[in-house]
């Protein structure tokens, strides 16, 4: 997997992208904290990174904090986010295009990893039911103590889940109708 993902650092784009080349040459990855920034050598992290990084500058800039025009510190913010978005797609564009590459080529990791992804859901899940298993139990016992002091032994109601609150529906006073 590591050798399918070095077109990311060095300089293989998906179709579309800016053509960028890593400082590390090809094959070899190029960490943004490995190697300083040139002009016209940055890779698709590099360029991710930096549009993000323009953004918040943008934002916090003393220039549009004391700018007088809206409407261009609107434009200048817009065109950052716009050129993040830009890059954020080109990302997600690449990172597609390896699991494409890694379903094709390897189809049992994909369904090793589906596989995977629903025992954990069913797991969670399988969590959750207890946590409202628990809860029910917790609230029906509740309702039968609350219940249980206000009736003789005699009174009790045959055994089920909806017994409690049948027994307690049938001593409530009918509500009163609404005039329309």
């Amino acid at each position: 997997m590591a050798s399918s993902m070095s077109g990311m650092f060095s300089g293989q784009q998906p179709p579309g992208a800016h053509p960028v080349g890593g400082p590390g040459g090809p094959g070899q990855p190029s960490f943004a904290s490995a190697a300083p920034r040139t002009q016209g050598s940055n890779t698709l992290v590099d360029e991710l990174e930096a549009s993000f990084e323009a953004c918040f500058a943008s934002l916090v800039s003393q220039d549009y904090v004391n700018g007088t025009d809206q409407e261009e510190i609107r434009t200048g913010v817009d065109q950052c986010i716009q050129k993040f978005l830009d890059v954020a797609r080109q990302t997600e564009c690449f990172f597609l295009q390896k699991r494409l590459q890694l379903s094709v080529q390897k189809p049992e990791q994909v369904v090793k990893e589906d596989v995977s992804e629903l025992r954990n859901e069913l797991q969670r899940k399988e969590m959750l039911v207890q946590k409202h298993l628990t809860k029910l139990h917790h609230w029906q016992q509740v309702l039968e103590d609350v219940s249980g002091q206000h009736r003789k032994p005699s009174d009790l109601p045959p055994p089920g889940p909806l017994a409690f609150l049948e027994q307690a529906s049938a001593n409530l006073p009918p509500a009163p109708l609404k005039p329309n």
